[in-house]
């Protein structure tokens, strides 16, 4: 039989087992559209079908009762399917004996994500959190999982069947593995936090974009710098802020930060891994929520981004901006109603990303939302503070400014924020 796939892609085949006997399941329908574009970001993967499969609870053995099992072998084997992508927990034992019986390699969920994020990750310390994420889990699966196979097995992967024995060796190896990227990570770590303190120095407001993967973060990124970030249809897009500079309409200049999308059930290894990717979030005045509007789950997928932000310490009394993204997917009489919504709302745009509908609001509000909390204040100063003038006038707080015999008398409207850093900057 031919297929008409490139050279190099492997068949795939996506399941999302659905647990019937939890309450609090997702509907099974999206969650699986979401795994097959999960897979479809990866390179080189034509996702050939996809099914849901119906649990009252995991076997322990093998994720699947034997009936189910045999019905999957047969369906797998009839498409040539090469690797199954299973949409949740995966245990060593469950893979082992679900590879031996469907004649095919698995990788669950969270092994799916780590495959993204390795291709898709572009700093340095990007790469560095991959490679650590993806050790921790590799060392998962050592554990138990082989003892009882074969006891001879070479190199450091990580299909195969070691015993005890070759089980420590590669938990060893792994372990100084970690200890070597731990250390390359402090490096560029420090090198990172030397340039988020010159950064720091700015007087510009930091406006962050988050938001479920796939969104449109990135379409909006564009849009409103101009700069040319990837931004495919694809989950993942984006694994490493991109920051750019962009005057507003009104005249002020902000710091616009893009991020990594974030996803429901991120594995653990990477909640912790790109705390650092986030960092940009944390020290925001600003955080733009981006969601997909015309998603059938965009209502989950908010609670979801509400959640992780929570994780990662962002404060709540940083100002937010809900941006519904996509309306121009959106029939006319929902559109319509959305855009209503949003128009009755002080901290909600309805917007397109795509062909760029409703970003005059958009800046009107980013404007509004920063004007928040400002004060004004009269600032005399010398000939000689030619840096000082220059430093506020670059920071676009110069209302109006005389001149007179001794210098200069300039009024200013800042922040607490931008106060703080005049001061610092010139004590």
């Amino acid at each position: 039989m031919e297929h008409p796939e490139e050279p190099g892609t492997t068949r795939a085949w996506v399941i999302h087992p659905e647990l019937t006997s939890d309450p609090e399941r997702r509907d099974a329908g999206p969650a699986l559209e979401e795994a097959v574009a999960l897979a479809a970001a990866l390179p080189g993967m034509e996702v050939v079908g996809s099914q849901i499969v119906r649990l009252q609870r995991p076997h322990p053995g093998q994720l699947f009762g034997t009936g189910k099992t045999e019905e999957i072998a047969a369906t797998l084997k009839a498409r040539e399917v090469e690797l199954l992508l299973i949409d949740g927990p995966v245990s060593p034992v469950q893979q082992r004996n679900l590879e031996k019986a469907l004649g095919c390699k698995i990788l669950d969920r969270t092994g799916l994500i780590l495959e993204i994020f390795s291709d898709r990750a572009a700093t340095r310390e990007g790469v560095l959190q991959v490679e650590m994420a993806a050790l921790s889990y590799q060392r998962t699966r050592l554990v138990r999982a082989w003892t009882h196979l074969e006891r001879q097995r070479g190199g450091l992967g990580f299909v195969g069947g070691p015993g005890e024995t070759q089980i420590e060796a590669d938990r060893r190896a792994i372990d100084e593995q970690l200890t070597r990227l731990r250390k390359q990570l402090d490096k560029v770590v420090k090198t990172r936090e030397l340039h988020r303190a010159a950064r720091a120095k700015v007087p510009f407001p930091v406006v962050a974009l988050v938001g479920y993967t796939n969104a449109g973060k990135s379409t909006l990124f564009n849009r409103m710098t101009g700069a040319e970030v990837m931004a495919k249809d694809m989950l993942f897009a984006t694994l490493d802020p991109t920051m750019r500079g962009i005057d507003l309409p009104g005249g002020r200049t902000v710091i616009l930060s893009d991020t990594v999308g974030f996803i429901s059930d991120l594995p653990t290894q990477l909640v912790a891994a790109f705390r650092a990717t986030l960092e940009e979030v944390l020290g925001a005045d600003l955080i733009l929520h981006v969601r997909d509007i015309s998603h059938a789950e965009t209502e989950e997928q908010a609670e979801d981004v509400h959640a992780i932000m929570a994780d990662l310490g962002v404060d709540e009394d940083v100002p937010q901006i809900e941006v519904w993204n996509k309306v121009d997917q959106l029939d006319p009489d929902r559109r319509a109603a959305f855009e209503t919504q949003a128009e009755r709302s002080n901290d909600v745009v309805a917007i397109s990303a795509l062909t760029g509908e409703g970003l005059d609001r958009l800046y009107d509000a980013i404007d509004t939302a920063l004007t928040q909390d400002t004060t004004d204040e009269v600032i005399e100063l010398a000939f000689a503070d030619g840096r000082k003038r220059a430093w506020l006038h670059e920071a676009g707080v110069v209302q109006s400014e005389t001149q007179s015999e001794d210098g200069w008398r300039i009024e200013v409207r800042w922040n607490a924020k931008q106060a703080a850093q005049y001061r610092k900057a010139h004590a």
